[in-house]
This record gives C-alpha cells, sequence and structure tokens, in this order.
C-alpha cells in the first residue's frame, strides 16, 4: 500500500523515471533490439490516442457554461508575444553564430508553442478551474497560428511557410486534438448520462492515464537527446536554458494570476507547453537540433509540476 501511495503521490517523477530507463534498457541491451524496433512505431502511434482519451476524459468534467474569457487570459496572451519579439529581435538584430542561433531558436520553440492540452489535467489536480483553463487553451492555439507563420520565414529564410498553409496546419491539430475530444465529452454529458456517471466517477482518470503518456514521451525525449549530433557543451547550454526559461514562464504567469486570483491557472497557461506540437514545428521549419530545447523543456515543467502537487498535497501552494 505504501508503494502504491507513493506512485500516486509522485505519479510525474515515477513516469519520467520510468520512461528514461525503459529507453535506456531497450537501447542498450543487445538481446531487446528487435523488441525495441517492433515497440517503437506502436507508442508513436499510441501516444496521440492516449492524449485523445485524456483530454475527452477530463472534458467529460467541464461546465461548459463556465468557459468564458477573463483578464488574465488577455494579459497572458501579451506576455507570451513580447516574450517572441524579444527573441525574435535578439536573433535578427544581433550577430549570431551557428551554435548560438540554435540555442536562441530552441528558447523561442520554448515560448511560441501553444499550452498543453493536458494542461487542464494538471490544473485541476492542483485545485484550478477547469472551464477558465479550456478556454485559454483554445486561445493560446489560435495565438501560436498567427505568430508562427509571420516569425519563422524571417528567421529561416529557407522556410517555405506562407502564412494560410501554416495557419490551417495548426487549426487542424487544433481540430483534432481539442476540439473533437471537447465535443464528444459535451455529447457524452448531456446525451450518454450512464457512461459520464462512470467516468466522473473514477478520481483522477486523466491524471493517471498523463502519466502513462508522460513516460512515452520522456523516453522519447531522451532517444532525442542521445541521437543529437551536436556537441555536449551545446546541449547542457540548451537544457540549462530551457530550464530557466521554464522557471521564468510560471513564475511570471503566477504572478499575473495572482492579480486576479487565478495563479494555478495562469502559471500553467503561460509555462506549461505543448512541447510534442514543439519539437515537431522545430524539425519542419527550423534547425532540427533546436528541438532538444523543447525536448528538455517537458522534463523540466513535469518537475515543477511535481513539485507544485506536493506543495498543494501539504496545503502549501499559492
Amino acid at each position: 500500500m505504501k508503494l502504491i501511495q507513493f506512485v500516486k503521490d509522485w505519479t510525474l517523477p515515477v513516469s519520467m523515471g520510468a520512461g528514461a530507463l525503459a529507453y535506456c534498457i531497450f537501447a542498450y541491451t543487445p538481446a531487446l533490439h528487435e523488441a525495441a524496433l517492433f515497440f517503437d512505431p506502436i507508442f508513436d502511434a499510441i501516444l496521440p490516442l492516449f492524449m485523445f482519451l485524456i483530454l475527452f476524459v477530463t472534458f467529460c468534467k467541464v461546465d461548459f457554461k463556465q468557459m468564458k474569457t477573463e483578464m488574465w487570459h488577455l494579459w497572458i496572451v501579451l506576455l507570451q508575444v513580447l516574450m517572441v519579439l524579444a527573441v525574435v529581435g535578439i536573433i535578427l538584430l544581433t550577430e549570431q553564430t551557428p551554435d548560438s542561433k540554435v540555442l536562441w531558436e530552441s528558447v523561442l520553440t520554448c515560448i511560441i508553442c501553444p499550452t498543453a492540452a493536458a494542461a487542464a489535467v494538471v490544473t485541476v489536480k492542483l485545485g484550478g478551474d477547469l472551464g477558465s483553463m479550456t478556454t485559454y487553451t483554445f486561445i493560446s492555439s489560435f495565438v501560436t497560428a498567427i505568430l508562427i507563420p509571420t516569425f519563422f520565414p524571417l528567421i529561416e529564410k529557407e522556410a517555405h511557410l506562407t502564412f494560410w498553409d501554416a495557419f490551417l496546419i495548426i487549426l487542424n491539430k487544433v481540430c483534432l486534438v481539442l476540439v473533437l475530444p471537447l465535443f464528444l465529452g459535451w455529447f457524452v454529458r448531456h446525451f450518454v448520462k450512464p457512461l459520464h456517471d462512470r467516468i466522473v466517477a473514477v478520481k483522477d482518470m486523466g491524471f493517471y492515464m498523463w502519466g502513462i503518456s508522460l513516460s512515452i514521451v520522456t523516453g522519447t525525449t531522451v532517444k532525442n537527446i542521445l541521437h543529437a549530433n551536436v556537441s555536449v557543451w551545446l546541449l547542457l547550454m540548451i537544457a540549462f536554458t530551457s530550464a530557466v526559461l521554464c522557471v521564468i514562464q510560471f513564475v511570471l504567469g503566477k504572478s499575473v494570476g495572482r492579480l486576479y486570483g487565478s495563479s494555478i491557472n495562469a502559471g500553467q497557461a503561460l509555462a506549461q507547453k505543448n512541447t510534442a506540437f514543439a519539437i515537431w514545428i522545430t524539425y519542419t521549419y527550423l534547425n532540427p537540433v533546436a528541438s532538444v530545447g523543447p525536448g528538455c523543456y517537458i522534463l523540466w515543467q513535469n518537475t515543477v509540476n511535481a513539485i507544485q502537487l506536493f506543495l498543494s498535497r501539504e496545503g502549501k501552494l499559492s
């Protein structure tokens, strides 16, 4: 029972540790090489399904009448835009070495990408407002859909990225990842009451499903970091910078949210990023090495989340 309680209390670090350990075992044990090749595409395929189910379960608990914009939404968007402008300005207006440009591109992707769809899951676990967080997740996705096609072509001249093509690609991902599970959650809540009641009756179902998916994501992140064809010094700089940026975004978000009684929501909104999307957009339009930034960021943001969950259990979270 103590072991089960420990896993419940420390789900996020246990998930990250399990994912990293599992990857290392399969990657460095010759007898498991064939098994690793077999499971790799399976995990890649089931991860989007996991995210869909996590959000469906979470959205079953959303009171859609409470989904409305709030003042802190505006300030968090403004903060994100200002930080993006600052980093883009540094890249364009200062002389960059190849390594420094990769470093700044990794920083940019950790800022410009939208709020994680699963941020609502952690927000609820921390005692935040699900309706408000869900609303901001949609706002963040549309803001990102405007920022990326506006600034990425300025940074990488060879990135063949038209505004409307990029906007529609991101919009399509938003619909698949957010709109569809949201609609199904609403439908089940209103028209399939027995199923809805059974889902709601299982406490923290979405959170523990997120823990499982986090193991898969962490394993993939470790693989990308270990196979990055760059110097160790650059990897360490990217990892350190993403850690500092993660803390800064949590602090800024919470500071703004505290002014409106929504420190938990605003902190998660600004700092908990959709790193899977960030990695994809980096590989597609920027220097692929910069994807190490959001890869490391996912480890830092979930470390912060684990600390917040501990403080919440102790009644010390502010």
